[in-house]
């Protein structure tokens, strides 16, 4: 019988369809397996379940020589390395479409937390500051009506496009590749990023992170956007360079930012962005809502048995490199 490690706590239904065909030992903890647990762990193991925070890399992957899949619980695979992977003829896959609801949700949820100052009014109630406030005092600003720009309309950014229709908001879109259904979005299409940033009132982010994306919104492309815009990124943190946003955030050149991602994760509580009043950062919680936690899990366990039974990988993101359709 294969053998299977799990690296976090997943959905039982997942556990149990992988049970069926596989032994299973997984990591039960709440925080991360330490590596050398890790590396004990799956010395022997088949297939990896592997939780979409947790990286593995080549040497890890030295140590379970019998390694045949990874199936990450995640959309975003940037915590492999795939390259490694692929040298070693191990199939790695992901779990999109799943996420794009619960995530699309996210950033629609910050959006009006930034811009109704949702934290700010929170606490104003619990440090016993509530008062009769007059018409002109702790102002937000409406989303309804606004301009949203979306870096990256894939699955996301589309669902992202859908929510906006519900707020009337005009709606611009970057892409590589432009939409055949913009007109059913109601998105129009803007060819390069500083326009868009430039017209936009928000800006949401929607790209995967790679060599190309990294800092992809940096000091030169903020300085694009309009000083009442807001930036949300539910992408990768490393796409925005935070260094950069700092400063324009500091300096009040952009009204504010709402982040789920950010450059190092978790963020340390002492980093300077979260000295700023102008800035929302969650704890990357995009994709964490119980129907999409399962989702999740058991298509990564669906990935995870089709590489195990020499099956077709759905979802596989390196087959192809691997000379498989």
């Amino acid at each position: 019988m294969p053998k299977i490690f799990i690296t976090r706590t997943v959905a039982q239904e997942a556990v149990d369809l992988i049970s069926k065909y596989a032994e299973v030992d997984a990591w039960e903890e709440e925080h991360p397996i330490p590596r050398e647990e890790f590396l004990r762990r799956i010395a022997d193991v088949d297939g990896i379940l592997q939780w979409g925070a947790d990286p593995i890399d080549g040497q890890a992957m030295d140590a379970a020589p019998k390694l045949k899949v990874i199936a990450n619980v995640s959309v975003g695979y940037n915590n492999i390395d795939v390259e490694a992977a692929t040298q070693r003829g191990i199939r790695v896959s992901n779990t999109p479409g799943v996420v794009t609801g619960s995530t699309a949700d996210l950033a629609f949820a910050l959006m009006l937390a930034i811009s109704r100052r949702l934290i700010e009014m929170t606490q104003i109630v619990l440090r016993g500051e509530w008062r009769s406030f007059g018409p002109m005092e702790i102002l937000g600003y409406d989303v309804y009506g606004k301009t949203l720009g979306i870096i990256g309309m894939g699955r996301i950014g589309a669902a992202v496009a859908q929510r906006a229709k519900g707020f009337d908001m005009k709606v611009l879109y970057h892409n590589r590749h432009r939409r055949q259904d913009e007109a059913e979005l109601g998105a129009e299409y803007v060819k390069d990023i500083p326009t868009l940033l430039g017209r936009s009132d928000f800006v949401s982010i929607h790209v995967p992170l790679s060599r190309e994306t990294k800092h992809l919104i940096g000091a030169k492309e903020l300085a694009c956007m309009k000083p009442t815009a807001i930036l949300i990124n539910t992408a990768r943190g490393a796409v925005v360079d935070q260094r950069a946003l700092y400063e324009v955030l500091k300096r009040k050149q952009i009204l504010g930012a709402a982040l789920d991602v950010t450059e190092e994760e978790p963020i340390s509580p002492d980093d300077p962005l979260l000295k700023l009043d102008n800035v929302i950062v969650m704890p990357h919680i995009g994709t964490q809502t119980e129907e999409t936690g399962i989702s999740m899990s058991l298509m990564g366990a669906q990935n995870l048995l089709a590489g195990l039974k020499g099956e077709p990988v759905p979802n596989c993101v390196n087959c192809h490199l691997l000379g498989e359709k």
